[in-house]
């Protein structure tokens, strides 16, 4: 029995085959320590920091292009054709910058803001990035690294918003027509209606004469109205909304409320939407004492004050 003992040990000893290979170890993500809420940074403040890093230089670089080859050009110092090459410069520079620089600022808010929602939400409002699947928000340029970031920060959007009370804003605002703005643009048609009237007296322009005229005296006209008028435009408080063209409706009535800009350039217009039963507003607010950053920010402050109150009955 010894003997066979030995054999067998021996045997086991010397034994080629090859010893298992071993099993795939996967390692998880660790888990981030959950940030303090007071560490974590406001919606506001990252929305003002998207610019500077972002629109910001995307301005400054491309009207700075612009300056230059438009300087370049009047001294001769570039051919004719050096005009719209370096136009065109001017935007594939300044897009570079907004797609490389979005990613950065992405993952550095979508990671530091609490409220993420209202965050993704204002940022398309302000024009500092655009909807998903869009086809300008495929062209930021992301790393392999960025994208595993991004898709790990999708995870903030599990959780729902916290509301921030601001105290400083009342129980109610009540929005009119802003005086100096449309007193400034009435001195501006003003203007338009003396140089219109004077080509119609003193030189033989009768036809851009009478237009200038016409639409000074109109648009004159229209803005001493608006900046005259003291009805309110727009009444918003914790329990809804009221404007001078619907009739008051509370926040359980109201979906899909925002401030939206349609339009680009000269051309931007701002409106007040949101759906109601059986309807839907649209209210233009452009020489209202207010802006689509303020107004969209007493809109989530309102809703959220009322959905305080709600669940604190």
């Amino acid at each position: 029995m010894r003997g066979l003992n030995k054999v067998t040990l021996i045997g086991n000893l010397g034994s080629t085959r090859q010893a298992p290979k071993p099993l795939a170890v996967i390692v998880e993500r660790p888990r981030k320590k959950p940030k303090n809420i007071n560490d974590m940074v406001t919606v506001d403040e990252a929305i003002s920091k998207g610019h500077k890093m972002v629109n910001y230089p995307v301005m400054g670089i491309m009207f700075g292009n612009i300056g230059l080859t438009l300087y370049l050009g009047t001294q001769k110092l570039i051919p004719t054709w050096g005009f719209p090459v370096g136009f065109v410069l001017a935007f594939v520079f300044a897009w570079l910058w907004w797609s490389f620089m979005i990613t950065k600022w992405r993952l550095w808010a979508f990671d530091n803001v609490r409220n993420v929602h209202e965050l993704k939400k204002r940022a398309i409002q302000e024009k500092l990035i655009w909807a998903d699947n869009s086809i300008f928000e495929k062209t930021e340029i992301r790393t392999a690294t960025d994208k595993e970031k991004l898709i790990y920060l999708e995870n903030n959007f599990k959780q729902d918003d916290l509301f921030q009370d601001d105290l400083t804003v009342s129980n109610e605002t009540v929005i009119y027509y802003s005086k100096g703005k449309n007193f400034v643009e009435m001195v501006v048609m003003l203007g338009c209606l003396g140089i219109g009237i004077y080509l119609l007296l003193k030189t033989d322009n009768y036809i851009i004469g009478s237009i200038l005229s016409i639409v000074g005296g109109y648009f004159s006209y229209k803005k001493y109205k608006e900046a005259t008028n003291i009805e309110p435009q727009i009444i918003i408080n914790d329990k809804g909304i009221k404007t001078i063209s619907t009739d008051f409706y509370s926040w359980k009535e109201i979906k899909n409320e925002e401030v939206v800009s349609e339009g680009s350039g000269k051309h931007t217009h701002y409106y007040l939407t949101y759906d109601y039963p059986d309807g839907a507003e649209h209210l233009q607010i452009d020489d209202y004492d207010t802006d689509i950053r303020n107004l969209n920010k007493l809109l989530i402050l309102y809703r959220g004050r009322s959905n305080k109150k709600t669940t604190n009955r």
